[in-house]
């Protein structure tokens, strides 16, 4: 099981990292005007069946929590971080409605948990089992409520910092983004991996509506931005646009 944590303020590398220096131009402007943002944690879990990548993000000294992507029995890796580190899980961004996306959502959902998700997914979440003919054989899938719909071109808060949600269908067709622009990263769920893309054809699935929807709104991202995906490791759009050879620029 691969489990990493990603503290974004941390030098790795020893020649300029484009990435970190913008970081730190933003958090310098940030601290002219009198506000400093606290330090984002990012733990990357990769779990259920099929490893799929999900996101647990918080501030250093914070106490709340958001998961970004819940695969099947994830609450057995989230519950004990939430514990060790005193948060509370306050949301759960959903990218899409694939099973083993969503699966563990509503072993997490208590009083209070917000659920995002896009419409065009809401048979996947409020009918799970019609991903029966696709999933692992012998799975009892639990629908999972959403509790705000979101859309391209809404906004939500991460402590400060905005995200921007676009909608990139294809691969599935309720698939969404998260851009964090003030961390230079983006959640993309199964939109595009390192090196390849989602598939196209399982149901709702469209090839040339994937192609368009990496090449106008994930390829559009600034060129530093870190993409963080539903499966394997994480990429920049540079890397992408330059090599990836599925989709070309």
């Amino acid at each position: 099981m691969a489990d990493h944590l990603i503290h974004f303020y941390i030098l790795t590398t020893s020649s300029p990292n484009p990435f970190v220096l913008g970081l730190g131009l933003a958090l310098s402007d940030a601290s002219a005007m009198g506000f400093r943002m606290k330090k984002l944690v990012v733990r990357k879990m990769e779990l259920g069946p099929i490893g799929t990548n999900a996101y647990l993000l918080w501030e250093e000294g914070g106490c709340e929590s958001v998961l970004i992507d819940a695969p099947p029995d994830c609450a057995d890796e989230i519950e004990p971080i939430l514990e060790k580190h005193d948060l509370s899980l306050q949301e759960i961004w959903l990218t899409h409605g694939h099973w083993d996306h969503m699966a563990g959502a509503s072993d997490l959902v208590r009083d209070g948990v917000k659920v995002l998700g896009h419409k065009a997914d809401r048979t996947l979440f409020e009918q799970p089992a019609v991903m029966s003919g696709f999933a692992m054989p012998g799975m009892d899938f639990k629908p999972v409520g959403i509790t705000r719909w979101i859309e391209e071109g809404d906004e939500l808060d991460l402590w400060g910092r905005s995200v921007s949600i676009f909608h990139c269908p294809g691969h599935c067709p309720g698939n969404v983004i998260f851009w964090v622009k003030d961390e230079a990263i983006c959640f993309v769920g199964d939109v595009i991996f390192s090196g390849s893309v989602g598939r196209a054809d399982l149901p709702g699935g469209d090839f040339s509506v994937l192609e368009h929807s990496i090449r106008e709104k994930v390829y559009a991202l600034p060129t530093e931005t870190v993409i963080m995906p539903g499966h394997g490791p994480d990429t920049t759009v540079e890397i992408e646009r330059q090599s990836n050879p599925f989709v070309r620029p």
